[in-house]
């Protein structure tokens, strides 16, 4: 039925006390999520359209906003679209959906992460583990990003590996920066571009891909195996998700 709202125990297997809510018109994909995000200790909170996701965001403050794209009465993007314009709560897409374009253009308008279905729930927990985290790091804008020995101060603008200064040209730090605050999350060409050389270079892909090239023979320990940045086809870069 619409708008129906499922709620699972907060006192599960790990007690996260976090509100998650799944946005799917399959009952029984939400009977999953119910019985998999209760027991690890969410609270969930259900819709089956996309009218009702955004008034729930709106009245219930979810920590997490799990998306599909294939609703009935507007297409899941629209929903993206229209929680950005409010709200800041993660937003990771679980759709059938693989095409590139679709993956792409949702995150242009502001998902966290993307899962394809079908999924394994471990993946998709850890995924709601990071956009969480994520979202409290957003909250206090961290100071500093470290992943093993490459550290990235984000207050004196300075990336060391190893203790030592990694130097990086001022374009090559902003693009280490951009995608260091958004740290085990995928950033768009489109994003990438449009924070480090502005809306008029949202098509220049190689461009960055040169870019990349060059700070990854700086900071990962086998540029041709990159550990650190990490390439989602056709989509664009993940940054590794940094040390607890």
């Amino acid at each position: 039925m619409t708008g129906a709202q499922i709620t699972g125990s907060t006192a599960g297997s790990h007690g996260t006390g976090l509100r998650i809510l799944a946005v799917d018109d399959e009952p029984e994909i939400v009977r999953f999520l119910k019985v998999a995000l209760s027991t690890a200790g969410y609270e969930v909170i259900a819709a089956d359209t996309g009218r009702e996701a955004v008034r729930l965001v709106a009245a219930r403050a979810p920590d997490v906003v799990v998306l599909d794209l294939g609703l009935p009465d507007m297409d899941g993007k629209q929903v993206i679209e229209a929680v950005r314009a409010f709200s800041k709560v993660p937003i990771v897409v679980l759709s059938a959906r693989d095409r590139e374009a679709e993956k792409i253009a949702a995150l242009d308008l502001g998902a966290d992460d993307y899962i394809e279905k079908p999924f394994g729930i471990g993946e998709l927990m850890a995924r709601l583990r990071t956009a969480t985290r994520h979202a409290a790091v957003e909250k206090r804008e961290p100071a500093r990003v470290e992943v093993g020995d490459l550290v990235v101060d984000l207050e004196r603008r300075l990336v060391t590996r190893a203790g030592e200064p990694v130097k990086l040209t001022p374009k090559e730090y902003d693009l280490v920066a951009v995608l260091a605050r958004h740290a085990g999350r995928v950033v768009t060409h489109r994003q990438i571009l449009t924070a480090v050389w502005g809306p008029a270079h949202t098509d220049d892909t190689q461009y960055l891909r040169v870019f990349i090239g060059q700070i990854r023979t700086k900071i990962e320990a086998d540029p041709s195996n990159p550990a650190v940045i990490r390439t989602e086809p056709g989509v664009g870069y993940r940054f590794a998700e940094a040390d607890a």
